[in-house]
């Protein structure tokens, strides 16, 4: 039996995470594993105008998140249920997620490779030299590293990979790491779920970009309209394209009949005086390029101008 002050405490956090549902449609799910106090303190800090981070036990947050839709009959929320896995914690915006998103992303905090500890990213050595002494040369021979001794130093002779992305970092990579000075990995806080408005997806949605979805959509339209004038179904996207296409069918009737209206009548008229087509064609060209050249040179008399104005700043 629980006693008194932690019912307390645990009526007190289902209020307030019973609150922030009440008045917020969109929130984070954040994995937190290897975040320490003062970047939670600095994360806080900086979207507290518009967020709120709160965490707690697993099983805490999935009985108050029940107990919720229980009470309101409110189901939007329920989907978090599940995804409640793990070092993780929740942060209610009103803010736009893109810009929240990017502020919880700045704070993180180099770390060294740890025994046992998932790699979250491949880590590579550089060549060069090491300022190692000979004698520690057992450590790069376990880890199969190319090296050679300059001037009583050991020197990696090419680029390595020792830590795979995904893969426990062993003992003996830990330690050379260590010993190279090295801290490989960036720890922060993690956005893995967003929630909106009773919808749950993936944080890496909010990385598209208006220049990705435009292109996206664009190739869907082109795709529709080849189908559409392909099997001969009328469509919105096919439609600018079935009008030009009969378009181009009366101007080649107009061309080989009698039959005409005013835009085959330019038409028309090229084919049927092309030297005069060629000679307006090369007249306007000239025009063109003197009216270009021109530009440069009133420039460069106006720069000329202002150069030369009679006096000088020092006089």
């Amino acid at each position: 039996m629980p006693s008194a002050a932690k019912l307390v405490a645990k009526e007190e956090y289902d209020r307030k995470l019973c609150h922030l549902m009440d008045t917020h449609t969109k929130c984070f799910l954040v994995h937190a594993d290897n975040v320490g106090s003062k970047q939670f303190m600095q994360i806080r800090a900086a979207i507290r105008d518009n967020s709120t981070v709160l965490m707690g036990k697993n099983t805490m947050v999935r009985r108050c998140i029940r107990s919720y839709v229980e009470r309101t009959g409110n189901e939007q929320w329920g989907g978090l249920v599940e995804h409640i896995e793990g070092n993780v914690g929740l942060i209610f915006t009103q803010g736009e997620l893109t810009e929240v998103k990017d502020a919880i992303s700045e704070f993180k905090v180099g770390a060294p490779a740890k025994v046992g500890t998932v790699a979250p990213s491949s880590v590579t050595i550089p060549a060069g030299n090491t300022g190692m002494d000979p004698s520690q040369t057992s450590f790069f021979q376990v880890l199969n590293i190319p090296t050679k001794i300059t001037k009583g130093t050991i020197e990696i002779t090419s680029d390595i990979q020792v830590v795979t992305e995904g893969e426990k970092v062993g003992a003996s990579e830990a330690t050379l790491l260590s010993k190279l000075g090295i801290k490989p990995f960036s720890y922060g806080l993690v956005v893995q779920k967003v929630y909106e408005d009773g919808d749950i997806y993936d944080a890496s949605v909010l990385d598209i970009t208006d220049d990705q979805l435009s292109d996206v959509i664009g190739a869907g339209v082109q795709r529709i309209a080849a189908l559409c004038k392909q099997t001969g179904v009328p469509s919105l996207a096919s439609a600018p394209h079935s009008i030009i296409d009969g378009y181009k069918n009366l101007l080649a009737i107009a061309v080989s009949t009698e039959y005409s209206f005013p835009l085959a009548d330019k038409v028309k008229d090229v084919l049927a005086n092309p030297e005069a087509f060629a000679a307006a064609a090369a007249a306007a060209a000239p025009a063109g390029g003197d009216a270009a050249a021109a530009a440069p040179a009133a420039a460069e008399e106006e720069e000329e101008e202002d150069e030369d104005m009679g006096f000088s700043l020092f006089d």
